[in-house]
């Protein structure tokens, strides 16, 4: 595992403690647990706390805001901190940085078992969590806002922004972009997205903003002269669709694609199509994910995307179905797939969410890697009726695999191994590896 960062920090990365809302309570708090969203719970006579920063074990002053039910705090004083609290940065993305990393691991892996417990209503076994190869620097993809004084995040909770100079997280060569750009040179840019490579060290970047690509021909040198390797043109979000990118994306300058290695499998990744984000760490959750399916005659890898995980099964059965809905996705599957000499990988455009039976019939093991929603009733419904023995069921939301998992095991599928991944260190965030069979 890789060191952590120097904590040298931006003047912009570190807050000062919010100023008292009128009505805040301070209360002195013993936290039980960490709980999901990197929540410290406590318990206190008004009810339930729930204190930002703070970790199970410690004793600490919290400014709590007044309400009925479950309350939110933050920590105002450490009275008797945590012997696993270490120095962090703060940033909007990193709320499990204040944890030691072994620390990480075991709340992620009491999550799975919490949402087991609480959701599913099982018990079962959770494998430790397969630890991410980097705790930092681990990133290959990040979104900017683009503001006259630098690059900024969203702040998750708000409307304001938070400045940021140096990532701790992205990989180092997009850090080298980041350093070298000037926001006078960005043009009318609203946003900037990152690609990188840890196989070729290469960048790509998608300016987000209106207009068209011409519009932006000096913004795209300035990139090329800070280091990336192509430039592209993404429209800004459309409020009705809240999705990023649904306006569609054009190359303005250079490459739009960068080559990636996850597992066993060579990919295509760009600035603006979704891809996981720590590829040495998906890649030890995929070649788990492979192992986990066996072999047969037909595996359909549902939410396939380019067809990642897919493509590890293709070596153990006769042919591999790859279903999603996203185009520029399934293109690129296509042309990495070709580009392996792969012969047994087929990509098909549909729509988890509304299978039926039908689209299953001959399957021997599905794989799904569904969005935050988890697998929608129908979806459930099609698995269930489908002749397939193995479940293979990879999740970013353990509250909502829970529900499913549970959901199946009613439906008369087996739970069998189950494994936390990190795939997002100094965060709350986990990845679970789990297989079903009947």
């Amino acid at each position: 595992m890789n060191a952590g960062p120097s904590l040298k920090l931006s003047r912009t990365a570190k807050r000062p403690p919010p100023a008292r809302p009128a009505g805040a309570d301070e209360l002195v708090l013993d936290i039980e647990k960490v709980v999901a969203g990197g929540l410290g719970l406590a318990r206190h006579a008004g009810g339930v706390v729930l204190v930002r920063g703070a970790l199970g074990g410690e004793r600490l002053r919290a400014r709590v805001q007044p309400g009925k039910g479950v309350r939110h705090g933050t920590v105002t004083e450490l009275l008797e901190a945590s012997s696993e609290r270490v120095a962090a940065p703060e940033l909007p993305t990193a709320d499990l940085a204040h944890a030691s990393y072994p620390l990480q691991l075991s709340i992620k892996r009491a999550l799975v078992e919490e949402a087991l417990s609480r959701i599913a209503k099982l018990t079962h076994p959770v494998a430790p969590t397969v630890a991410s190869p980097r705790e930092w620097a681990y990133r290959n993809g990040a979104q900017y806002l683009v503001r006259p004084q630098g690059l900024a995040y969203h702040e998750r909770r708000g409307q304001g922004v938070w400045p940021v100079e140096h990532d701790p997280l992205v990989m180092e060569a997009i850090q080298r972009v980041m350093n070298r750009l000037d926001m006078g040179q960005l043009g009318a840019a609203q946003g900037l997205a990152f690609r990188g490579s840890r196989h070729s060290g290469e960048v790509v970047a998608a300016l987000i903003g209106a207009g068209e690509p011409r519009t932006y021909l000096r913004a795209a040198d300035h990139l090329l002269d800070a280091g990336v390797v192509g430039v592209s043109l993404a429209q800004p979000a459309s409020q009705a669709s809240g999705r990023r990118f649904t306006a569609g994306v054009r190359l303005v300058m250079g490459e739009n694609e960068v080559t990636e290695t996850l597992g066993e499998v060579r990919v295509s990744l760009s600035a603006s199509g979704f891809a996981q984000i720590n590829p040495e760490a998906a890649g030890l959750a995929y070649r788990s994910a492979a192992r986990l399916a066996g072999q047969g005659t037909l595996a359909i890898d549902l939410y396939g995307g380019s067809g990642a995980i897919g493509r590890h099964l293709a070596p153990h059965f006769g042919k591999v179905l790859v279903l999603d809905t996203s185009a520029e996705a399934l293109r690129r599957g296509q042309a990495d797939t070709r580009a392996s000499g792969q012969q047994n990988v087929v990509f098909r455009r549909a729509d988890a969410a509304t299978l039926d039976v039908g689209d299953l019939s001959s399957a021997d093991v599905i794989v799904v890697d569904p969005p935050r929603a988890g697998l929608s009733p129908e979806t459930r419904d099609a698995v269930t009726l489908s002749p397939a023995k193995t479940l293979v069921y990879l999740s970013c939301d353990p509250a909502t695999w829970a529900r499913d998992v549970g959901d199946l095991v009613r439906r008369g599928w087996h739970l069998g191994e189950v494994t936390p991944h990190d795939f997002y260190p100094q965060t709350s965030h986990v990845e679970v590896v789990s297989q079903l069979t009947r």
